[in-house]
Parts: structure tokens; sequence; C-alpha cells
């Protein structure tokens, strides 16, 4: 019986490295393509440029940290971690959408987690070996600032989570102005509130 056991723990080992194995194979090739057109962690390839003298300026000491030092945030202590606002989730360095509230859930890891970018090209992966393990990196596309890492361990429809540090984000919230056009429709209970 023994045996059975360690033969299923070894069957389900391999499939888990095969899935890992395909989804890090996809992650290299993306970055190939990246470098091909330019990789802002060079700084000198970013669409987006930003002085150290500006960003200093401009940032917290928390913020410069995270984003140009690639630092980390403590768990359970940023801005977003708890946020249920509506709206988008921006880079901190330059503005550059990344995250819909749509996709934020609730990891119990500490840090905002999502499952989805707002766009493939909003965000770059990086191979990161710091603290002796393989995790993926992830960075603003635009500006090259640090955002945090991605994990298999997400819910559906991506399987992905993506572990953000607060620090790295700004948030726009929804314009309740603009949410309600194009409907089309309005009751006049709806239309009494919004005049009060």
């Amino acid at each position: 019986m023994a045996a059975i056991g360690r033969r299923t723990g070894c069957l389900v080992l391999q499939l888990m490295k095969q899935n890992r194995k395909t989804f890090y194979d996809q992650l290299r090739e993306h970055n190939k393509t990246a470098a091909l057109l330019g990789s802002c962690r060079d700084k000198k390839n970013c669409k987006v440029v930003f002085s150290q003298q500006d960003l200093r300026k401009r940032l917290t000491p928390l913020q410069y940290h995270v984003t140009q030092e690639k630092g980390t945030e403590s768990a359970f202590e940023g801005e977003y971690t708890h946020h249920k606002a509506h709206g988008i989730y921006k880079c901190v360095v330059c503005g550059t959408p990344l995250f819909k509230s749509e996709t934020k859930f609730d990891s119990n890891s500490g840090w905002p987690s999502f499952y989805d970018v707002i766009s493939p090209d909003a965000i770059m992966f990086t191979d990161d070996f710091s603290y002796g393990m393989h995790r993926i990196e992830t960075g603003c596309s635009q500006c090259g600032a640090h955002l945090g890492h991605i994990f298999d361990d997400g819910p559906r429809p991506t399987g992905k989570r993506y572990c953000i540090n607060s620090a790295s984000l700004s948030f726009k919230p929804v314009d309740k102005n603009s949410a309600g056009e194009g409907s089309g429709s309005t009751s006049p209970a709806q239309t009494d509130k919004t005049e009060l």
C-alpha cells in the first residue's frame, strides 16, 4: 500500500512539474519577445523614464524602495490589501493601468492579489532567483517599476495569482457619473436619487 502511495505522489509531482514547465516556457517565450523589443529593467529602453531625483521627490520612501529597489512591503500592512472599492489599479510610478478591481481577490497572502491584468502588454515578466528559489517577478512594462510576483495558485479562469505590493499601486475609483452611461434605461426612482 505504501508503494502505491509513493507512486501516486511521484505521479502528482511529475504532473505538477510538467504544468509548471509549460507555464515557465510560455513566460520565457514572452520574455524573449520582450527582450527583442527592449526590456525596461535597464531603464534605457523604457517608454517612460524618470530621473531618480524626481522619483525620490514624488514617491514615499516605501514606494521608492519597492518599485526601484525591488523591495517588499510588510504583509497585511499595505494600503490596498483589504481594499474593496471598484476602479482601476495603476502603476504608482507612471500611471499605467494594470488591474481592474473585478479581478482582485483575497488570497490570504498579505498582499493584494489579482487573477488577471488589464492588458497582456501592461506587465513584463523576469526570472527572479533571490532567496534561493525561482519565482517570476512582475514589473510595469512602461517604466520598469517592480510590482511583485506571479504564482500558479490563483482562481479560475486564469489560475494565476499576481501578488502585488500596495506600494507599487495607485487607485482610480470608477467615475460614478459615467458608470451608468450607455445603459439607456433609468427608472424614475433612480432619477430622483441622482437629483437629490
